[in-house]
């Protein structure tokens, strides 16, 4: 895929969505790290559903060590892998507290020492926090870029890598939040809605399906 078709296909989804934000819900850099290191192998209505209760009761390093681990496991016990997550909020929460004032630091290397956050989760804190052009790279965009030829790559640090790459800076804020949508709504993994989809005719993949078929 060239250069010039990649750019047709950012402002289309930018055109069809100005303002993407994540579905998760949050309020503050805490919440949004909870909410996506909760997420893994999860839906984000899964998580919103249990963070509707978490938050309100703990929405601090300081007040979710208080809760505690039996505490944590309540609300998020409807959350696939629930114990081992409910594990890694506290040690994470003790971390930020020990060592962060309890504040979320703006720093890669310092999100992924954190238990429970991976490159991904630390990447999406920094760009829906604090406004940096990360792409956070999940089984979504990792579809998408490979399918339609937009960045390939053999693993999710390849096509993050090749993203950072090909999507010009003024696009870079935003596009993880244009993927992720596109994979989870048009670009489907077994059946995509190729017959509904605005950049149709630019992907390049070859077998593309329609209703009809």
């Amino acid at each position: 895929m060239n250069n010039e078709k990649r750019r047709q296909i950012l402002e289309r989804l930018r055109d069809n969505n100005p303002n993407p934000e994540t579905e998760l819900e949050f309020s503050s850099p805490y919440e949004l790290l909870v909410a996506v290191a909760l997420s893994a192998q999860a839906t984000d209505v899964s998580v919103n559903k249990a963070t509707r209760t978490l938050f309100p009761t703990a929405n601090t390093p300081q007040a979710m060590l208080e809760l505690g681990v039996e505490g944590v496991k309540e609300h998020i016990k409807t959350i696939g892998l629930y114990n081992t997550k409910a594990e890694n909020v506290i040690k994470a929460a003790r971390i930020l507290v020990e060592e962060h004032d309890g504040e979320v630091p703006e720093n890669l290397e310092a999100l992924v020492r954190l238990p429970g956050v991976g490159r991904k989760t630390a990447n999406v804190v920094l760009n829906c926090a604090f406004g940096w052009p990360t792409i956070a790279v999940d089984t979504h965009i990792y579809r998408v870029s490979n399918r339609t030829k937009f960045a390939m790559g053999k693993n999710v640090d390849q096509v993050e890598q090749k993203l950072l790459k090909v999507v010009p800076a003024e696009f870079k804020v935003d596009v993880h939040h244009w993927l992720i949508l596109h994979g989870r709504y048009t670009c489907l993994a077994r059946k995509p809605r190729c017959g509904s989809c605005l950049i149709e005719d630019l992907c390049e993949f070859k077998e593309k399906v329609y209703p009809d078929e």
